[in-house]
């Protein structure tokens, strides 16, 4: 008789075709991979970094990026997986608060750094996954946090000298670095934030979706704040408006303060949570359809083989 088993008369062993499997982490959790899988890819983004307090502070780099396919694994295998929280933002005159790390727990663990803080108060941008931005007001050539390799990009600089005030950087996307600040002498309104470094875009769920964008440095008195990067990132802080916080799961930077005197005083925005998506690929014929003959033997034992 024809069958599936490869034309021997006996029960019917059909081939296992395993579909496509997306898992996406918005929170800590454990993956279990389908029985067949032995490869997947992956998206892994860390927390963003959180946005400078007040006086013009940087924006909050956003969470590290890494993506990759080809990641082997085992089937049925539980992998531990951690999904990283944004950055606090800083009150007063403190800085952001760092992103923590998310972690895919294959057997080679697939770590992504948390984003750097936005700075505050004379302060550098903080390093991370993609960096904070560095603080304007009268701190002179304060710099932007550095961006972990392969994840990332580094915060905008504040090139200045003493004698100039200027607005706050941006923080680092995933993208593209973030943009330097703006400085002169000339009216306060030309002085907004600089904008924060887009994020980068991934179809591993089917449809393309921009995340870990930086966010936004805060701008100089009636200045408006930076926008935030493409991918999450939050605004700058600016008149009007307080500063915005990175988008939940995509990893992007909070926004940074503008100056004590705003009211309410400014505080930084805090950075957006981090994200992990696993796929697994469609298998055909995972199972070959043949039975072994330790399963043909017990089932003849139990009178079950037809």
């Amino acid at each position: 008789m024809a069958n599936s088993n490869g034309g021997i008369v006996g029960v019917d062993n059909p081939a296992s075709i395993q579909p496509v499997v997306i898992t996406t982490f918005n929170s800590s959790g454990t993956l279990t991979t389908a029985p067949y899988t032995t490869a997947v890819e992956y998206l892994v983004v860390a927390g963003g970094g959180g946005g400078g307090g007040y006086y013009y502070a940087g924006g909050g780099g956003a969470g590290g990026y890494l993506t990759a396919t080809g990641n082997p694994v085992s089937g049925n295998s539980p992998y531990p997986v951690t999904v990283g929280a944004g950055g606090a933002g800083g009150g007063g005159a403190a800085n952001g608060a760092k992103g923590s790390n998310s972690v895919l727990g294959t057997p080679s663990a697939i770590t992504s750094i948390g984003g750097g803080f936005g700075a505050s108060n004379g302060a550098n941008g903080g390093p991370g996954g993609s960096g904070g931005g560095a603080v304007g007001h009268s701190a002179p050539g304060t710099t932007g946090g550095g961006a972990t390799s392969g994840q990332g990009n580094a915060g905008g600089n504040a090139p200045v000298s003493g004698s100039n005030d200027s607005s706050g950087a941006g923080g680092g996307g995933a993208g593209a670095v973030g943009v330097n600040n703006t400085s002169n002498s000339g009216p306060n309104a030309s002085m907004v934030g600089g904008n924060g470094g887009a994020g980068s875009a991934s179809s591993i769920t089917g449809s393309s979706v921009t995340r870990a964008g930086g966010g936004g440095g805060g701008g100089y008195y009636a200045a408006a704040g930076g926008s935030g990067g493409s991918g999450g990132g939050g605004q700058g802080s600016g008149p009007g408006n307080e500063s915005g916080v990175g988008t939940a799961n995509t990893g992007g930077g909070g926004g940074g303060g503008q100056h004590v005197s705003s009211s309410p005083p400014s505080v930084g925005g805090a950075g957006g949570s981090g994200v992990v998506i696993v796929k697994e690929a469609a298998g055909s014929n995972v199972a070959s359809g043949i039975w072994d003959m330790n399963s043909v033997y017990d089932a003849v034992k139990a009178g079950t083989w037809v």
